[in-house]
């Protein structure tokens, strides 16, 4: 069900769309500018100016996911987290357009916004069941308009299937979660039943006991790692903790200007380091299995 703001609410929103609507379009150059002076002297006008001028680009994905059934607020807040995100990473000398690369962080703040929150039943999280929860429908339309049928049969599904390179089990799980609406799980079962659903749901969750063991396990496995890492270079280290044990991933091309070495130098490192450190955690685990079970 589509969520209707308030009349205050819906005015506020109407303001700000307006506001950012009548934000000028940069230049080239001066966006450049501003990212420079914000990046290399730390600017803050200079990316409060970047960032203003470009919320429009938020309103317009806003519009976009609108079909969703979410508040138009919540989902500009949330655009304007990737737009922020988007103007403290982006880099002037790749001379790229500040507002396509700001685009991508914009809808993808968004995206992750609408699964979290479209319904209480979690849609899945890999890049494949994203782009299934946010093609199906369209694709689906697509299928019914050529075959001049109503719904999907099995040879729509391989198709969706195929294109979106996802298992057909796959598209038969959101098809029917698309199509089907939340219940309260204390909703009663039956209509003169006294039973909530949520009586009946069983809980999976590991025993206090095998927490415990868990977070032992961990800490031993992560001792073991660290370990194995004070035997590589520094140079090593750096490589290893930026391309494996950070959250957001450093590429080898950014890797290699920091060095000083190229793209291809840095992938040698890094597979010589990944042997050593296999070398290293082999002789301390006496088995080495433990090192991958489940924490």
């Amino acid at each position: 069900m589509a969520h209707i703001d308030d009349p205050q609410t819906q005015k506020a929103n109407l303001s700000y769309i307006r506001s950012s609507m009548a934000e000028p379009i940069l230049e080239k150059e001066h966006e450049l500018d501003l990212a420079r002076r914000w990046r290399n002297d730390g600017d803050e006008k200079a990316i409060h100016e970047l960032v203003k001028s470009y919320t429009r680009l938020v309103v317009s994905a806003a519009a976009k996911f609108r079909n969703y059934g979410l508040p138009m607020g919540d989902l500009i807040q949330e655009g304007n987290i990737g737009l922020m995100q988007a103007a403290a990473r982006f880099e002037p000398e790749r001379d790229l357009r500040f507002s396509t690369y700001a685009n991508w962080w914009i809808r993808s703040a968004m995206q992750d916004y609408v699964l979290r929150n479209w319904s209480i039943v979690r849609t899945g999280t890999t890049a494949a069941q994203k782009s299934l929860f946010f093609n199906l429908r369209r694709l689906r339309a697509k299928i019914e308009r050529t075959q001049g049928a109503e719904g999907l049969g099995e040879v729509g599904r391989a198709q969706i299937a195929k294109e979106l390179n996802v298992n057909i089990k796959d598209v038969e799980q959101m098809e029917g979660r698309l199509s089907g609406g939340d219940n309260s799980l204390n909703a009663v079962v039956g209509e003169d039943g006294d039973e909530e659903w949520q009586n009946f749901l069983a809980d999976d969750r590991p025993n206090p006991e095998d927490i415990v063991m868990g977070m032992k396990d961990a800490k031993t496995r992560s001792k073991w790692l660290e370990e194995a890492l004070n035997t590589l270079s520094d140079r090593e280290q750096k490589i290893i903790r930026d391309r494996h044990l950070q959250y957001e991933t450093v590429t080898l091309e950014d890797l290699g200007s920091e060095l000083g070495v190229s793209k291809e130098r840095v992938r040698q490192l890094e597979a010589r380091a990944m042997e050593k450190l296999k070398a290293s955690i082999a002789q301390k685990v006496p088995n080495v299995a433990d090192l991958f079970s489940a924490a």
